[in-house]
């Protein structure tokens, strides 16, 4: 998909609602975790932010995921969109959106042009109230992948999430032999399910609405 339209497109659709819960589950887990959407969140829950960076390539819009390095943790291996904890320093979640993308990829925040924040999406495993940030580059990031939090960047191709052809489900095995039923999108080879494919569902809901 052009890059111009995708701007266009996504510029439009955040005027109106955001899809939220709706789109969310599009893309959820089964059985649904409750918990994502309970209005009154754990206490000590913690904020964090994530960007969706759009950039030209060949005037098509793509944007970064990261792969997560092995490591003993709730999100090892995983597909995920750069992002991090909310830290007290921060000016707000949109600053932290663009530090962690700097420390993450090294994408360098005055290179981008903000367009809006998403809706947010608890994730219980993590205990993190996670806030999407849509951004905007008008050339391709000099991407730096963080060793220790990066082991690789995938630059996926916007048209890709419109591909029914990419997205499918499989039954997921978890710790305890927990099964869940996972619609996932295949991104190079990757399965990118969970709170990742949950913001990209409402994103695609964003791009509908956009549409008209």
């Amino acid at each position: 998909m052009e890059f111009g339209l995708v701007k266009d497109l996504l510029i439009k659709g955040m005027s109106y609602p955001l899809p939220g819960k709706s789109a969310q589950v599009k893309m959820s887990p089964m059985p649904v975790d409750q918990r994502r959407f309970e209005e009154n969140l754990p206490a000590y829950h913690r904020k964090g932010a994530v960007l969706i960076l759009f950039y030209p390539d060949q005037n098509q819009a793509l944007f970064p995921l990261i792969k997560r390095p092995e490591y003993p943790g709730v999100h090892s291996g995983q597909i995920a969109l750069p992002g991090g904890k909310m830290e007290d320093f921060d000016a707000d979640i949109i600053a932290t959106a663009l530090r962690e993308a700097n420390e993450e990829v090294g994408v360098k925040p005055d290179s981008v042009e903000i367009i809006g924040q998403m809706s947010d999406l608890f994730i219980p495993a993590s205990n993190f109230l996670v806030s999407p940030v849509i951004g905007f580059s008008e050339e391709i990031p000099d991407f730096v992948p963080e060793e220790r939090e990066v082991e690789r960047i995938i630059q996926a191709s916007v048209k890709t999430l419109f591909e029914p052809s990419y997205r499918k489900k499989k039954i997921l095995t978890l710790s305890n032999n927990f099964k869940l039923d996972t619609p996932y999108f295949e991104v190079d080879q990757e399965v990118v399910w969970g709170a990742t494919a949950m913001i990209l569902s409402e994103l695609l809901g964003i791009f509908e609405n956009g549409k008209g």
